[in-house]
């Protein structure tokens, strides 16, 4: 646990002041903040659809099992097969069967982030199975030997400078490369992996209870690539991906692809109903569907909370939040980073490791008032802190703390007890080390309101 938090202090310490981190994500962010305020104008009313979403998706969550049961049925009607897994292990030990089953070497994978929740590429290669991230911003950070910055960009750290370095390094590319070259050199060197592999695992976006159907989203056709080439298609989606029904696509991937990327739609749209039919020339033999738990109960038991499992990972109170903005991605040390994620994994990792997340918050609102779902993403973070400490995990100096302070604050005789040099004296002692190094702390003035106020009245 204190590991954990210790390593979050540290890290967060070292990239606040990185300003050359900085100068790149306010730059990146910059673009998408750009990118999203022109996605939005195809809207004529774009809050009547997030009250809509919002409405749906709470609905969803409130009643999940009867949406799971009937996406259940109608997926394994057209002859998919479904396995519920638990937690990550349960999940990995399902996956490695299949490859074992199918004697799997050479994996395709598109970006999802559930698929990072339970670290499969780790697993594979640990088993001899080459497992190749074919989305070029996942493509990057995996051979950079990194996790993902972000739900959507996953190497929004890196400039264009940086990725040439690093191609130049690890395949050696001119160092002068462009972007476009970058990005031709990867299509060519992935165009082989898609048709040789042996088994495409992909994510899914949403699932599509009344057709049984899996949704991707993407703007690079890794993804769709992904699931038709290779004879095998292994997805892994978390259970409360669940939406009612088709039509329902056309109020969730404009929402999406607006906050997301700026996009008025995302250039590849994917329903996935099932293997290859008999009908049908293109398409996997057989497909997999992992519903992964791992957790999500924990939130669900609580009734505030619980609203936090209708994100849509668009992203955007990641790039709304100064917090994550100074301290990036990797700082989170989990697979969901910036404010929603600092609100669920407590819960999907354990509050007493995580709860510091809910703490490293300005509570300015900015991701609640980006939310296309319309998530009180702060005032959840607010819940979180409150659980901590119901649950036990305040250290002794925080319950001292505040124990002192509320018999301090409560009587104003004994506010006043003491002068502002002594007060000023007393903060120092205790709170100097707490403020941090570059901060000075507040002093308090010479004389209080209270005391001002009775000097006007005298007078």
């Amino acid at each position: 646990m204190h590991e954990i938090y210790n390593k979050f202090l540290k890290d967060s310490e070292k990239k606040a002041f990185d300003l050359e981190h900085r100068n790149k994500i306010n730059f990146n962010i910059s673009k998408y903040d750009a990118a999203v305020a022109k996605g939005k104008e195809q809207y004529k009313d774009i809050e009547l659809a997030r009250k809509r979403a919002a409405f749906l998706k709470h609905r969803i969550v409130n009643n999940l099992e009867k949406y799971l049961i009937e996406f259940a049925a109608n997926f394994e009607k057209k002859g998919g097969k479904i396995i519920w897994a638990l937690d990550k292990d349960e999940a990995i030990v399902e996956i490695l069967a299949l490859m074992r089953k199918y004697n799997a070497k050479h994996v395709v994978k598109s970006k999802s982030m559930t698929t990072e929740e339970i670290e499969i590429n780790e697993a594979l290669e640990n088993n001899n199975i080459e497992s190749l991230e074919t989305d070029l911003g996942e493509y990057i950070v995996q051979i950079a030997g990194e996790k993902p910055y972000h739900i959507v960009t996953p190497a929004m750290h890196k400039s264009r400078d940086d990725i040439a370095q690093l191609f130049n390094e690890k395949f050696n590319t001119p160092r002068e490369s462009t972007p476009e070259e970058l990005t031709g050199f990867v299509r060519d060197k992935l165009r082989d992996k898609f048709v040789t592999a042996d088994i495409g695992i992909t994510g899914g976006n949403f699932l599509i209870a009344d057709t049984g159907s899996v949704c991707l989203t993407e703007n690079e056709g890794n993804g769709l690539m992904s699931m038709s080439f290779p004879k095998v298609h292994i997805a892994i989606v978390g259970v409360e991906k669940i939406i009612p029904s088709l039509i329902d696509l056309d109020l969730f991937w404009p929402l999406l692809s607006s906050y997301g990327t700026g996009q008025k739609i995302t250039v590849y749209n994917s329903i996935i109903s099932g293997p290859k039919q008999e009908d049908e020339t293109d398409g996997p033999e057989d497909m997999y569907l992992i519903l992964l738990e791992n957790n999500r109960s924990e939130i669900l038991k609580h009734d505030e909370q619980r609203v936090a499992l209708t994100c849509i990972r668009c992203g955007a109170c990641l790039n709304a939040c100064p917090v994550y903005k100074n301290i990036g991605g990797h700082t989170y040390n989990t697979t969901y980073s910036g404010p929603i994620g600092s609100v669920i994994t407590p819960y999907l990792k354990g509050i007493e490791s995580y709860k510091h997340l809910s703490f490293a918050s300005s509570l300015c609102g900015s991701c609640t008032d980006v939310c296309p779902l319309k998530i009180p993403i702060h005032e959840l973070l607010l819940n979180n802190r409150n659980e901590s400490v119901k649950s036990g995990y305040a250290s002794s100096s925080e319950k001292i703390s505040i124990s002192s302070m509320k018999r301090f604050l409560s009587k104003r005789k004994r506010m006043d007890m003491f002068n502002a040099k002594v007060k000023n004296m007393g903060m120092q002692m205790i709170f100097k080390n707490a403020w941090g190094p570059r901060r000075e702390l507040p002093k308090f003035a010479k004389k209080s309101f209270r005391e001002m106020w009775m000097e006007k009245e005298r007078k």
